[in-house]
């Protein structure tokens, strides 16, 4: 969560907020961002289409992040995953697929439409006609307003080298520009999913996932450019929901009780539920023994339920702060339970 509105405080204000949301949450009756249908293999970012038209998981959405402006306003930074050509399975061989960042925007956090233009596509952020995914954006320290995208560059399948990426935007995120270099990579090793958390030292904590290793973090005290592995790891993959994989964290700071992660656990690769954890300083992570969101809330989440993003919702008179809630969700329709990705949405309730 990245809430700009509050940015006019003090920036360590953007990812935080004055409730917990908590562990109970609903999810909605409707898809917020739908995947292209079967046929739409070159579709215009802008693109909206009936939810009766063929999808069998050649195409997806996924990886939803959102910021809040000081306008109230929201954007939503997604991936869409499309097929490559000569490879025509898509997502269902995402090792061969490609994919690019957009957005879609909302007043009020709940209903979301599509913007046109590509915010980040696979050539421009260095992956070729492969893929860049997980679009992390925060403010870049001591700037008017410009924000920093760390993103995933992968250039081939999923067990090729890959690396941590970062592109600029002066405009509110529609306009991004590569920077130079890498921000991490490391040799023989996986890592995906990043999200940042910006402490009070000045200094800036990269979250992200490895694969049989769990959810790491690196720390940066230049501003965000260069980061060092911190010791240790965070979140294991040694729970009954997260023995396969533990993913893509999306972490709040609680005002008073320290912060909050949410965060995709899958306990085998056929099913994937939302999880959360507690902690102090952003280190030590206790985890809550029971799912915050799983599979079969409606038929496009059957499978799974995963990457997420958390945000606080408008304030309606006489009632509490609202929070919703943007995760992937894969319905299973296609083999080993794989299937058609969707942006799916859920509200805290408490």
């Amino acid at each position: 969560m990245i809430d700009l509105a509050a940015s006019n405080q003090a920036l360590l204000r953007v990812q935080a907020v004055a409730t917990d949301p908590g562990t109970n949450w609903k999810a909605a009756s409707a898809v917020a961002i739908e995947a292209p249908p079967d046929g739409e293999i070159r579709p215009a970012p802008e693109s909206v289409w009936p939810a009766n038209l063929t999808r069998t998981g050649i195409c997806g959405a996924v990886s939803p992040r959102v910021v809040r402006f000081a306008d109230g306003t929201y954007r939503v930074f997604y991936t869409q995953i499309l097929p490559r050509p000569g490879f025509p399975a898509g997502a269902n061989d995402y090792d061969n697929a490609t994919t690019r960042i957009l957005s879609a925007i909302s007043s009020d956090g709940l209903t979301w439409t599509p913007e046109p233009g590509v915010r980040l596509s696979s050539r421009v952020g260095g992956a070729g006609e492969f893929r860049v995914v997980s679009a992390e954006v925060v403010p870049v320290r001591d700037t008017r307003g410009q924000l920093r995208m760390y993103y995933e560059c992968c250039r081939g399948s999923q067990s090729s080298q890959n690396s941590i990426r970062s592109a600029l935007s002066d405009d509110g995120g529609t306009v991004w520009t590569p920077e130079p270099g890498i921000r991490f990579e490391a040799s023989a090793r996986n890592l995906m999913g990043p999200r940042i958390i910006l402490l009070p030292s000045g200094a800036s904590r990269l979250y992200l996932a490895e694969g049989g290793i769990g959810i790491i973090s690196l720390l940066s005290e230049d501003g965000g450019v260069t980061f060092h592995e911190e010791a240790g790891v965070r979140i294991a993959p040694d729970g009954l929901h997260d023995r396969h994989f533990a993913f893509a964290p999306e972490i709040l700071r609680v005002a008073g009780r320290g912060y909050r992660m949410y965060y995709a656990g899958y306990g085998s690769a056929a099913r994937a539920d939302i999880l959360t954890a507690v902690s102090e300083d952003g280190l030590r992570w206790h985890k809550e023994a029971d799912p915050v969101l799983s599979p079969g809330n409606c038929q496009w989440d059957a499978a799974k339920c995963s990457e997420t993003c958390v945000y606080p919702l408008p304030r309606l008179d006489g009632q509490s702060q609202r929070y919703g809630m943007l995760y992937e969700a894969c319905d299973g329709t296609a083999a080993d339970r794989r299937g058609v990705w969707r942006i799916a949405s859920a509200l805290a309730v408490g």
